[in-house]
């Protein structure tokens, strides 16, 4: 018999019920918890990438606490030029379309 060669969510899977040895479920409860993990840890990083550039671009103002984590609050002063950036965003997606169907 040839060992198969190890998937690559292999050690996750193994390090989950090793933390957890009382732990039983499904595959289908098994891939859910993962996916659920793989998405939350996805979407924190990619929050704290906007927030990082929103606080460079001065949208965002971070205030250091003592007792906890920074707190984020919208920057006053730039509130017209925000709710410029957003429409300035929303717009291309809305404009293909139609565009798109005027010109047929």
């Amino acid at each position: 018999m040839t060992p198969k060669k190890q998937p690559p969510r292999a050690m996750e899977v193994l390090d989950h019920f090793v933390r957890n040895p009382q732990a039983a479920d499904t595959l289908e409860g098994v891939a859910r918890w993962r996916l659920l993990r793989e998405t939350v840890h996805r979407s924190v990083e990619e929050t704290a990438e906007a927030l990082e550039w929103l606080v460079a671009e001065g949208f965002l103002n971070e205030t250091s606490t003592t007792y906890s984590k920074p707190i984020y609050s919208l920057n006053p002063q730039v509130i017209d030029e925000a709710k410029k950036l957003l429409a300035a965003e929303q717009k291309p997606e809305d404009s293909p379309d139609n565009g798109e169907e005027e010109g047929a």
